[in-house]
């Protein structure tokens, strides 16, 4: 699930993360650029979410990876653990020593990168950082801390273990780094995902899920396929026409399944514990609500952004008017961060948000995807005037036109 950082989307992300096996945070490799990844990280601790930092664009980086880590540190209650350590030709990142692995890696474009010996001028730093990096794993450990202090060197499998383990409890956040647009350090982080995640069950227990249920995190409009429900389904299976119970208790037919990826989707005869799948015709359901086949499970509590931005907006042709409620509908169901509403004392429809990127963004979608083109401008403020004390005042009407005239 890819979910945008920035503020004026994080609503739309954090339901989707919240129904995630583990989180990967991609920071900038400028230390002061990655320090916007604080509210991420606190919220992810705050939920209890186990997550790892990937540092991107790191053939861009111009700092230290240790210079980093020590930025990005007091944003974080449990240790930052670099799993790879950088081999740098010049000023070029030229590939990673994996510290858990203890072999060094050279990038190639397009390719998978190639295995070397650690080069020996990084031979010592290694050393150093697997010793820091065991010391960390064995904090909640016991036999390795042991087999630490008898100065015994501990067996592969049970280092990967730890990392496994303490990762998902989130008692350690690893850290790795790489470039996207490249592809260096991918397949190995994908690797570490393979390995390292957690079962599906860790995320259900977390969640308080048990039995056969399922949970809405997203709805999308648009397309051939309609309305969509993405859901991430938690024990049991689940196939097209099983009945299960909604957020009110009422009777829920199941419509037909589909995996998507990106924008291409492809129709699932069943759906096991783990699956992201998306539901069609799920008109009732809406991102937060419960499909489950038993009791309840407690909802999940995630703290409402502030919405104090605000567009009055209005159709640039007044044909449109009808298509821009509708549409307006659609996208405050997908967005939980969008709001929209009809001033009734200055006659204006206004959409509110988070933050003025939210806002831009929304009102392009308006136009790309239901072809309403709207102006936008500041929200009038109504003013009012309050009555302070009480006054007598006489006067004479007169006026003549025509006629008897009138007098008052």
């Amino acid at each position: 699930i890819d979910g945008p950082g920035s503020v004026g989307f994080a609503a739309d992300a954090a339901l989707g993360t919240a129904v995630a096996d583990l989180a990967i945070v991609v920071v900038d490799p400028d230390a002061d650029r990655a320090l916007l990844a604080e509210p991420t990280l606190r919220q992810l601790e705050a939920l209890g979410i186990p997550h790892m930092i990937f540092v991107n664009k790191i053939d861009q980086a111009r700092g230290s990876i240790q210079g980093l880590l020590e930025a990005l540190q007091p944003m974080s209650k449990s240790p930052l653990i670099a799993r790879w350590i950088p081999i740098r030709d010049g000023e070029r990142i030229a590939g990673f020593v994996d510290i858990a692995l203890e072999r060094a890696y050279y990038y190639r474009p397009g390719q998978e990168s190639e295995q070397k010996e650690i080069p020996a001028d990084l031979a010592d730093r290694e050393a150093l950082e697997r010793t820091q990096m065991l010391e960390h794993l064995a904090d909640h450990d016991d036999a390795l801390l042991e087999q630490l202090l008898m100065d015994e060197v501990p067996d592969r499998r049970i280092v990967f273990e730890d990392l496994a383990k303490e990762t998902g409890q989130g008692q350690i956040v690893p850290v790795l780094f790489g470039s996207a647009q490249n592809g260096f350090g991918i397949r190995r982080l994908m690797k570490a995902l393979r390995h390292e995640v957690p079962a599906p069950a860790a995320a259900a227990e977390r969640l308080g899920a048990s039995g056969l249920c399922a949970f809405v995190f997203k709805v999308s409009h648009g397309g051939a396929m309609g309305r969509l429900a993405f859901a991430r389904l938690f024990g049991g299976t689940l196939k097209e026409g099983a009945e299960l119970k909604g957020a009110d208790g009422d009777a829920v037919r199941i419509g037909t399944l589909f995996a998507v990826q990106g924008d291409k989707t492809v129709k699932l005869a069943e759906a096991k514990a783990g699956d992201v799948v998306a539901v069609a015709k799920l008109d009732g359901l809406h991102a937060g609500d419960w499909l489950r086949a038993g009791a309840a499970p407690p909802a999940v509590e995630i703290e409402p952004p502030v919405t104090n931005y605000a567009l009055a907006i209005a159709t640039k042709d007044r044909k449109d008017d009808v298509r821009l409620s509708t549409a307006l509908h659609k996208l405050t169901e997908e967005d939980r961060a969008l709001g929209w509403e009809q001033d009734e004392v200055m006659h204006e429809t206004r959409l509110r948000g988070i933050n003025d990127e939210h806002l831009k963004v929304t009102l392009e979608r308006l136009r790309r995807r239901y072809g309403v083109a709207v102006d936008a401008r500041a929200p009038a403020v109504g003013y009012k005037e309050t009555i302070r004390k009480s006054v007598t005042q006489r006067g004479r009407h007169k006026k003549q036109s025509g006629g008897h005239g009138q007098l008052g």
